[in-house]
């Protein structure tokens, strides 16, 4: 794999973070910044903010691509859920900084809470496969190819299937701790996709156990639940050259409900096999009833503070994925 660094493990320190909002960061790196954490980390891609990309004209986005020489461009964007929306801007920013890769997520449910949204969940997801298969020529005519993200929306199976009608230039951005927000364990996940995986997010996470289910609590990337001694085989055998990039979780927790009978309507049936095997991942590093897991962010820190967790998360991080030999 090659590796790569996302802005939102560093949401805070680059500016993404509750950005228009008081508790944004006052004195964000920005892009720039960011440009220069992935150079000193030695790494030899990175993943680009459409929030980014989408203000600048289309010489300045040439200027851009000179300012990324020598770095692998991936550009992540996502659907805004609103009637007649394209692709247009995501295709004209790629090809302007040079990318390959166009990360794609599809809905802003999170925490796998489909039910929570009522009817909304099967519009959204209408609205996601229309705009898809309108807009997926141009994709495809740019060159480009299409990572959708399981977001803590979508699972291996929906997934595979989406992909496999839009053709081959669409595949799948497999996050690795996402999976858990789905009730589905990473390495069946894994297994399931592999050959339409085309782009990899590194997250993992520590589970602490509740009475509706689990949060998953953000953490260096190795220091968690994921096996990914287990995953790299799997994706290994892919044909398809991968960019892993680094990312450690949200700051703010993610309570999956997985005990919950509600929470599962509208998913395809899961092995208790497997499920089990998840829920045995969770268990094995979880935190206890009475821990703190609250983030930095989430005790309502500032500034230093904040931009001193992130970076000694993904700094651990790079440490912990290099020792495993990514």
């Amino acid at each position: 794999m090659l590796l790569s660094l996302n802005p939102y493990g560093l949401a805070y320190t680059v500016g993404l973070q509750a950005v228009g909002t008081p508790r944004a960061n006052p004195n964000p790196i920005g892009p720039r910044g960011f440009i220069r954490i992935v150079r000193e980390s030695g790494l030899r891609a990175i993943e680009l903010d459409h929030r980014w990309l989408t203000p600048l004209s289309d010489p300045e986005l040439a200027g851009l691509r000179q300012e990324l020489q020598g770095l692998q461009p991936i550009c992540s964007f996502w659907l805004a859920q609103e009637p007649g929306e394209t692709l247009e801007q995501a295709v004209r920013c790629c090809t302007g900084v040079g990318a390959r890769i166009l990360r794609f997520h599809l809905t802003p449910v999170l925490e796998g809470g489909r039910a929570c949204w009522g009817q909304r969940w099967p519009e959204m997801l209408a609205h996601a496969r229309d705009t898809l298969t309108r807009e997926s020529g141009r994709v495809a005519d740019a060159g480009l190819t299409l990572a959708i993200e399981n977001h803590q929306d979508l699972g291996s199976e929906e997934l595979v299937a989406m992909t496999e009608r839009l053709g081959p230039h669409a595949g799948i951005c497999f996050d690795t701790g996402n999976a858990f927000s789905v009730g589905e364990d990473p390495v069946a996940f894994a297994r399931r996709a592999a050959h339409r995986i085309r782009h990899v997010h590194l997250k993992d996470y520590i589970a602490q156990f509740t009475n509706e289910g689990y949060r998953l609590v953000r953490c260096a990337i190795g220091d968690g639940a994921v096996p990914f001694k287990e995953l790299a085989p799997v994706l290994r055998e892919s044909a398809t050259p991968l960019v892993a990039s680094i990312e450690p979780g949200a700051l703010e927790a993610r309570h999956i409900r997985v005990f919950t009978a509600d929470w599962w309507k509208g998913y395809p049936p899961r092995e208790a096999s497997e499920i089990g095997v998840m829920l045995g991942r969770l268990r094995s590093l979880m935190l206890t009833d009475t821990a703190d897991y609250r983030t930095p962010w989430e005790k309502a820190e500032q500034g230093d503070v904040l931009v001193q967790y992130e970076m000694d998360q993904v700094r651990r991080s790079l440490a912990n994925v290099r020792g495993m030999g990514i």
